[in-house]
């Protein structure tokens, strides 16, 4: 009987898994051909955690490394002696009341035997987890998506796209969740409780104002995730906190109002800060803003905050009632973490805000298609103008470049002919700023003008800086704990041993690809690279609501000339108004649009200022932790990966042209329609990530180590060490 308990007890994952999803499949999928899809990937996702589930415990039995605190602190709690505590143990007991309610489901059921609180049963807790995981990642993607479709239509979506299906799915493989998934850690939960309180945020901000029930919500959701890890505090107050304050400056929708004529920077900051004041920010797509309107949006933001506390604090009071609770804690506790406080004190290590980018770039790097492109058509140019441009010269034929140019120049001409009002960045030119019927503007006004609106200088002053701080914090501030040189049974290590280790010129050396990652994690996350390397910025732009300008756009930057007022009433570029196929202005031409093309709003990138707080938590949550672990990676890498938004070839002329030129046309017109309908980089992802996971699970279970000291004397009584994250 015991045996068939044991072998019948691997199937509970993918079982329990297919009865979860059921419910989901029914609300959101109405359509036959979306239930297939949801059930044919999660239950692929089911085989797959089961079946790494089963080979662990198989092959690993006993509890290993950090299993050996956890699992019988468990078991303690499965006996009901919630008061004996493991002082080696820091984190709080969140994943054992998980598991005890799961003994009480099998139990209240009539099969007790199917979780005994024993390994393996314990694990199972983390299977369980990784598919409630990618339940949650799959429904917080199509909120996302359902609240950048708001924000350009009154209609809202109907299914679940297959961009946020895939991205769910996706994560679930993420190497990290993954493998932890098989052992009795506490990141799959932990990150799951995030996740599915980040759910709940997004439906929070899906209305104007909150009600009581959510609010309790809120607070319930928050405490259990601080159950789980104590650094989720950032998540949940920082993250999910912050976003909910924009989005309660936001709903006070100030009316737009005529930008008086102003010739000093005193009177344009008074005029921008009192718009700011009553909500009248600046937060543009992150695919259109700059260095500049990185810090416009910081201001603005601040400025609203301070001036509207009531409604702001109305929005944030969960999150507030977390973090005093959070204050009692630590306070009660004498520190941050649990039990072994020596070894982990609190320290400010800003060299973390550089290690997570290199992380994010090698688990991302299918990701990166669009920058790849990007790159190879300037380095193309590059190589092949000259030439071209000089044999133009010699036989009088006027090059590529100098017909763009003209034809540049004849736009502006027509533009300026009609008058034609340009955009927040376009500059004023000197005979209109100084007409005497205009007023003449000051000189700092017209020094402010020159800095921001110019092309060059805001990027100029970021590249100095982003080159300059972290020299800084790499000569000052790197930090390396003893426990990351104490265990090569981490991947951490042997990073370590063959790059940080290797002296003060390899450190500042390692400047260059931490500042390109981030670039390339970024450039990832605006959606289109394009942007700033082309100037076909118009395919760039996945609004698909052309008729109206940007919400939430508001520029210190912009001052009133000629017959344009205001931000508000100015006509867009003449390059994006010409994007006919992407205008779309009523419900049922964006509905139609959906079902000809699924991932339209998928492609739709994120505000500036979820950009920055997303920047802002991951850098506390980062910066405290001395001890440079990849698991604390995990929960910036899935906020992260939720946001970024889809790509496809063909909204791109230069990758398009470029796929054209290397393929042949019957397969360019085969694959034509899935380029249109999916974004092919989730492909390349799940085969990254599968074999990640493979390389990682067969290094773990198939080449076990004994420990030796300098004299060959075996260690640890013998016991087979493992390499694992």
């Amino acid at each position: 009987m015991a045996e068939d308990i044991e072998a019948t007890r691997h199937w509970v994952p993918p079982l329990a898994t297919l009865t979860l999803f059921i419910p989901p499949l029914l609300l959101f999928a109405p359509e036959t051909r979306h239930r297939g899809r949801f059930f044919l990937l999660f239950c692929l996702l089911a085989l797959l955690s089961g079946a790494w589930f089963a080979i662990v415990s198989e092959t690993v039995s006993e509890p290993y490394l950090d299993e050996v605190f956890h699992i019988p602190q468990a078991q303690k709690y499965c006996e009901g002696k919630f008061l004996d505590w493991d002082d080696k143990i820091t984190t709080p007991p969140g994943l054992y009341l998980f598991s005890i309610v799961l003994q009480r489901i099998f139990a209240a059921v009539g099969i007790p035997g199917m979780f005994s609180c024993d390994a393996s049963s314990l694990r199972v807790t983390n299977v369980l987890g990784l598919i409630i995981l990618a339940s949650l990642t799959l429904l917080c993607r199509h909120e996302i998506e359902s609240r950048l479709c708001e924000a350009r239509s009154s209609t809202s979506l109907e299914t679940i796209s297959p961009y946020a299906v895939h991205t769910a799915f996706n994560i679930a493989l993420f190497p990290l969740l993954f493998f932890f998934s098989g052992l009795y850690y506490t990141d799959v939960i932990s990150t799951a409780v995030v996740v599915g309180g980040y759910l709940n945020h997004l439906k929070r901000v899906g209305r104007d104002r909150s009600s009581c029930v959510s609010d309790l919500t809120t607070i319930f959701l928050g405490l259990l995730a601080l159950s789980m890890r104590q650094t989720n505090v950032f998540w949940t107050v920082v993250w999910m906190g912050g976003l909910e304050a924009v989005h309660a400056i936001k709903t006070l929708r100030p009316q737009g109002v005529e930008q008086p004529l102003v010739t000093t920077l005193t009177e344009q900051a008074k005029f921008y800060a009192w718009r700011y004041s009553i909500g009248d920010v600046h937060d543009p797509p992150l695919n259109l803003a700059r260095p500049d309107d990185l810090l416009f949006t910081a201001i603005s933001l601040g400025i609203a905050a301070l001036c509207n506390p009531f409604r702001v604090t109305r929005q944030i009071w969960p999150y507030v009632s977390i973090l005093a609770a959070f204050a009692g804690f630590v306070v009660w506790n004498g520190s941050v973490v649990l039990g072994d406080k020596s070894n982990h004190v609190a320290t400010i290590h800003l060299a973390q805000l550089l290690y997570v980018w290199p992380f994010f770039a090698f688990f991302s790097v299918p990701l990166f298609l669009p920058q790849a492109i990007s790159l190879l058509r300037i380095a193309r140019n590059v190589l092949h103008s000259p030439s071209q441009n000089s044999q133009r010269a010699r036989s009088g034929r006027p090059s590529k470049m100098s017909k763009l140019l003209g034809s540049s120049n004849s736009v502006k001409s027509k533009e300026l002919g009609k008058a034609k009002a340009t955009d927040a960045r376009d500059t004023v030119s000197p005979a209109v700023a100084d007409s005497p019927s205009l007023g003449s503007p000051s000189p700092p006004l017209k020094r402010a003008n020159f800095i921001f609106n110019s092309k060059f200088i805001p990027w100029i002053i970021y590249i100095l800086f982003t080159f300059a701080a972290p020299a800084a914090i790499v000569k000052f501030n790197t930090i390396i704990h003893p426990f990351t040189l104490a265990d090569n049974r981490h991947y951490m290590f042997y990073i370590f041993r063959y790059t940080i280790r290797r002296g003060r010129l390899i450190r500042f050396m390692l400047i260059l690809p931490y500042t390109i990652s981030r670039w390339m994690v970024w450039g990832t996350l605006t959606g289109c690279p394009d942007s700033i390397l082309s100037s076909n910025r118009e395919l760039c732009s996945a609004r698909y609501n052309m008729n109206e300008p940007a919400p939430y756009t508001n520029s210190p930057r912009w001052i009133a000339r000629g017959t344009k007022k205001t931000q508000k009433c100015a006509e867009h570029p003449q390059d994006m108004s010409q994007v006919s196929s992407s205008s779309i202005s009523t419900d049922d031409e964006l509905k139609s649009a959906l079902k000809n093309d699924p991932i339209l709003v998928s492609a739709e990138p994120t505000s500036t200022s979820t950009g920055l707080i997303f920047l802002l938590t991951t850098a506390l949550s980062l910066m405290t932790a001395p001890l440079v672990e990849p698991r604390y990676f995990i929960l910036p890498w899935v906020m992260w990966r939720l946001l970024v938004p889809a790509w496809r070839i063909h909204d791109h002329a230069h990758a398009n042209s470029l796929f054209e030129r290397v393929t042949p046309p019957s397969i360019v017109r085969k694959t034509g329609a899935i380029l249109r309908r999916f974004d092919l980089r989730l492909v390349v992802e799940t085969l990254w990530f599968v074999a990640i996971n493979v390389a990682t699970g067969y290094l773990f279970l198939m080449k076990p180590y004994i420990w030796r000291d300098e004299q060959g004397k075996i260690l640890h009584d013998g016991r087979l060490q493992r390499f694992m994250w």
